[in-house]
């Protein structure tokens, strides 16, 4: 039975509202995506701090090792969560990695993050999984919004874009969100406020995602990166104007840290990454010819193909 919403907010350092004192060690085992938003950039470095950054990917089997390193250095990380630094959803590596967890690490809080497009139809497994808590990115409920945030999905193989992909990503996010939900799983929903294109918006998708079940909600003020560079980030009125417009329909979640796919430590306090990862840690820059090794990611071996495919490192992401 997953956790309850008390029991989060008391060891989760996220959902504390008085303040991390716990940590939280994310696992990036999921390089490949299956949606292209246009703020995102997905990238193997150890100098940048936001979501979909890792200094390297690991296997399922080595983020059982990297956790007992983690509890060593740090014995009050009281969460593993996968974030990325592609989509939970777009493998089954994610679930590999849980399974692990659980038979050899139980007590420890289980969360991850999603683009929501694979929700609806693995609901069943996150929910035998034994997550905690699910984290879901829904940028816009309205598919002509949507299609300006994101240029195309992957479903079942086949790549939709605009209205028609948008239309059928927020349909999977909406129905996941609910089954989720109902299984007694805390969610929350992340939203990336990219003013000139989702401002308006806010309140609909604060109400749609409420309806749905969702428990908090985040906002997160763009990041200007990829194709939505040229973006003019929200200022802190265009932020306090979201958060006024979504708390009439949900409770808000205000403490986020813009972390990194394999942050480690407690937040605002210790950052243990590069303990756990040596050169490879946040703060020691990895050599650029260790993203890609004869057009294949050194560790998985997919193939990194610009544009798309699962285990590239070039196409985009989601944020948190």
């Amino acid at each position: 039975m997953a956790k309850s919403f008390s029991e989060l907010e008391s060891l989760h350092p996220c959902f504390g509202s008085h303040g991390a004192n716990t940590g939280r060690i994310h696992l990036p085992v999921c390089p490949g995506c299956n949606i292209a938003c246009r703020f995102c950039e997905r990238s193997i470095n150890t100098t940048e701090n936001r979501p979909g950054v890792t200094g390297r990917v690991l296997k399922p089997e080595e983020a059982v090792e990297i956790i007992s390193r983690a509890l060593k250095i740090s014995p009050d990380i009281k969460v593993a969560g996968i974030a990325g630094p592609g989509d939970t959803l777009a493998s089954d590596n994610a679930f590999k990695t849980f399974k692990l967890i659980g038979q050899n690490y139980p007590d420890l809080i289980k969360c991850m993050s999603t683009n929501g497009l694979l929700l609806n139809e693995r609901a069943d497994e996150i929910i035998k999984a034994g997550i905690d808590s699910l984290t879901v990115t829904v940028n816009a409920v309205d598919p002509e919004i949507e299609a300006q945030l994101n240029d195309y999905v992957i479903w079942h193989g086949k790549k939709i874009e605009g209205i028609e992909g948008a239309k059928i990503l927020i349909e999977n996010q909406l129905a996941g969100i609910r089954k989720i939900a109902e299984a007694g799983i805390t969610v929350k929903v992340n939203t990336v406020l990219v003013p000139r294109i989702n401002g308006n918006h806010i309140a609909a998708i604060a109400e749609a995602v409420a309806e749905a079940g969702a428990d908090k909600y985040n906002i997160i003020p763009l990041i200007p990166t990829a194709k939505l560079k040229d973006e003019d980030a929200p200022d802190c009125a265009e932020i306090d104007r979201a958060r006024r417009d979504a708390s009439k329909y949900i409770e808000l979640f205000l403490h986020c840290n813009h972390c990194r796919a394999d942050a480690a430590g407690i937040p605002g306090v210790s950052d243990i990454s590069r303990e756990l990862y040596g050169n490879a840690g946040a703060g020691q820059r990895e050599p650029a010819d260790r993203a890609q090794v004869n057009g294949r990611h050194p560790i998985t071996g997919a193939p990194g193909i610009a544009g798309f495919g699962v285990g590239g490192f070039t196409e985009n992401f989601s944020h948190g």
